[in-house]
C-alpha cells in the first residue's frame, strides 16, 4: 500500500495505514496505569474519544477540509490506542491517514505532534481529577492556563522577549495567503519567533515565511508554537511548520494563552473566528486596569484588503467607542513596516517588564477579569440572552460580542455547535439597532468574501441578527 497517496476523491475510500510508533527524543515517554486506562476508556468519562479526534486532526495536518463531521466520517476506522510497557508509551494507530507515513514510517513532525495531543489531554484531564487546577475564580484560571503552557514546554525563562502572534483567517484568498507569508519572513528576519492557531492560511503563511527568513539568518532554535482546543482543531488541523503544539480545554484558555505569552500581536484578514479575538484582545485593552500596559497590536493586509480592515474599525469605533482605536495601528501593504512596528513595540514592552521586574515568558500583569475566562457554551438560549447594548462599559460590551462571535464559529465549524443549529435553527442575536445593523453588515461581508467556510464550500448562515 502506498503511504505516499494523492488527493483522493471523496467518493472513495481513504488509503489507510497501522503501525505502533514509540515517540521522538524529548517527547512524551512516562505515563501512569492510571492515565493510560483514561486514555483507552471509551465509556462515560473516558478519554478515548477526545483523544481520537484530536489525533485524527494531526494526522490530517494540512487537509482543506472546516468540517469536523466530514474529517471523522471519512476515517471512521480510525482508532489510537496507548500502550504501556516497561520502558514508556507507545501509540498503536489502526486505519490511520497513510498520508501522514513516507515508507512506513510516520513522519516525524507529525510523531511530535501526536505525543503533544497525549500529553495535553492526559495533564489537563488529571489536574482536573485531582483538584490541581482552582477554576472558580480569576486567579485559578491563569494558574491554569500557566500550568498548562508549561507543562507544553513553552514558557522560556533568560529569553528577551521575541514571540509575535498572528491572527487571521483559515479561510483567505491567495494574495492574502502571500501577504502573510511576507509579513512572517520579515519577522523572521529580525528573529521573531512566531505563534499561531496552528491551522492553515493566516496561520500558516507567518509561519512558513519565517521558516525561510530563519534559514538565512542561519537560526537554529526557532519556535513555531500552535496553539488550539479540542473543539477547533479537526476543523482546523495544525500546518506542518507547527513545531510546538499546545492544546488547551476550550477557546477561553487558548485566548489567554495568546495573550500572556504573545510580545505583540498581528491581525491579518479573517472571519468571525479573528473578529472574536480581536474583541477579546480589545474588551481587555479597555479595562482601566490595563491602559497603562505597553501591547503592540497592528492589523495588516495587502492592498486589496484595505476595505476588510476599514469596516472592521468601522464597526470597532461605533460599538466600543473612538477611544479603542488608540490601541491598534493599521498598516496596509507594508510587511517591512509591520515588522518595524512589532520590533518598536517590543523594545517598549521588554523595557516596560524589565522597569517592572515582570516576567518576559508570561505577562503576569495583564488583568484578565472572569467574563473574558469563563466558558461560553453557545446554546441558543444563551446567544438570545447575550446583553449587545451600548449601556455598558465598553470592555464589557467587547466581551458580550466576543461570545456572539464564538457562538457563530461554533455553528460554523465546531461539531456540537453544528448539530445544535441542525435541530434548533439559527442562533437569534440582538442588542442596539445601529449595533446590530453594523455587525449584520459586518457579517454579510464575510460571507460575501467567503471568510466563513472555505473557498468553494457553500455557506448557509447560523445565525440572524435582528436590526430592526
Amino acid at each position: 500500500m502506498s503511504t505516499e497517496p494523492t488527493p483522493i476523491p471523496d467518493s472513495l475510500p481513504p488509503a489507510t495505514y497501522s503501525a505502533r510508533i514509540s515517540p521522538a527524543a524529548g517527547g512524551l515517554d512516562v505515563l501512569s496505569r492510571h492515565e493510560v486506562a483514561r486514555l483507552r476508556d471509551a465509556g462515560a468519562g473516558g478519554l478515548h474519544e477526545l483523544l481520537r479526534r484530536c489525533a485524527l486532526a494531526v494526522l490530517t495536518q494540512g487537509t482543506a477540509n472546516d468540517d469536523a463531521r466530514a474529517l471523522l466520517e471519512r476515517y471512521p476506522d480510525f482508532d489510537i490506542q496507548i500502550l504501556q510497557q516497561d520502558r514508556g508509551v507507545k501509540l498503536e494507530l489502526k486505519n490511520a491517514p497513510a498520508e501522514a507515513f513516507v515508507d512506513g514510517q510516520i513522519i516525524r513532525g507529525v510523531n511530535e505532534l501526536l505525543f503533544a495531543v497525549v500529553r495535553d489531554i492526559v495533564y489537563v484531564a488529571m489536574q482536573i481529577e485531582a483538584g490541581g487546577f482552582d477554576l472558580a475564580d480569576s486567579p485559578g484560571i491563569t494558574h491554569a492556563v500557566f500550568e498548562i503552557l508549561r507543562n507544553a514546554r513553552v514558557l522560556r525563562p533568560n529569553v528577551d522577549p521575541n514571540l509575535v502572534v498572528c491572527w487571521g483567517g483559515h479561510s483567505i484568498n491567495r494574495e492574502e495567503y502571500l501577504y502573510t507569508k511576507k509579513v512572517g519572513y520579515e519577522l523572521g528576519l529580525r528573529a521573531f519567533d512566531i505563534c499561531t492557531g496552528c491551522g492553515p492560511g493566516a496561520m500558516k503563511g507567518p509561519m512558513k515565511g519565517a521558516t525561510i527568513a530563519h534559514a538565512k539568518q542561519r537560526r537554529r532554535t526557532n519556535r513555531y508554537i500552535g496553539i488550539t482546543e479540542p473543539g477547533i482543531i479537526a476543523a482546523e488541523s495544525p500546518n506542518p511548520i507547527v513545531n510546538n503544539l499546545v492544546i488547551m480545554p476550550d477557546i477561553e484558555k487558548r485566548l489567554e494563552a495568546f495573550v500572556r505569552i504573545g510580545h505583540a500581536i498581528i491581525v491579518f484578514p479573517g472571519g468571525v473566528g479573528t473578529a472574536e479575538e480581536i474583541l477579546y484582545l480589545l474588551g481587555i485593552l479597555l479595562h482601566p486596569d490595563n491602559e497603562h500596559l505597553p501591547f503592540p497590536l497592528i492589523f495588516t493586509g495587502p492592498r486589496e484588503s484595505a476595505a476588510y480592515f476599514e469596516q472592521i474599525d468601522r464597526f470597532l469605533r461605533l460599538a466600543l467607542g473612538e477611544g479603542v482605536a488608540k490601541h491598534y495601528k493599521i498598516v496596509v501593504d507594508d510587511p517591512g513596516e509591520v515588522a518595524r512596528q512589532v520590533r518598536k513595540g517590543i523594545e517598549r514592552v521588554r523595557t516596560y517588564r524589565l522597569d517592572n521586574k515582570d516576567a518576559f515568558f508570561f505577562n503576569w500583569a495583564l488583568n484578565i477579569e472572569r467574563e473574558f475566562q469563563l466558558p461560553f457554551q453557545p446554546t441558543h438560549a444563551a446567544m438570545a440572552a447575550l446583553n449587545l447594548h451600548r449601556d455598558q462599559a465598553p470592555h464589557r460590551l467587547a466581551a458580550n460580542l466576543r461570545r456572539a462571535f464564538s457562538g457563530i464559529v461554533a455553528g460554523n465549524v465546531k461539531e456540537e455547535g453544528m448539530r445544535a443549529i441542525e435541530k434548533y435553527g439559527v442562533f437569534e442575536i440582538n442588542g442596539d439597532r445601529d449595533v446590530m445593523q453594523a455587525l449584520d453588515a459586518l457579517l454579510a461581508s464575510f460571507v460575501a468574501q467567503q471568510r466563513m467556510k472555505l473557498p468553494g464550500s457553500r455557506y448557509v448562515p447560523c445565525y440572524r441578527v435582528h436590526a430592526g
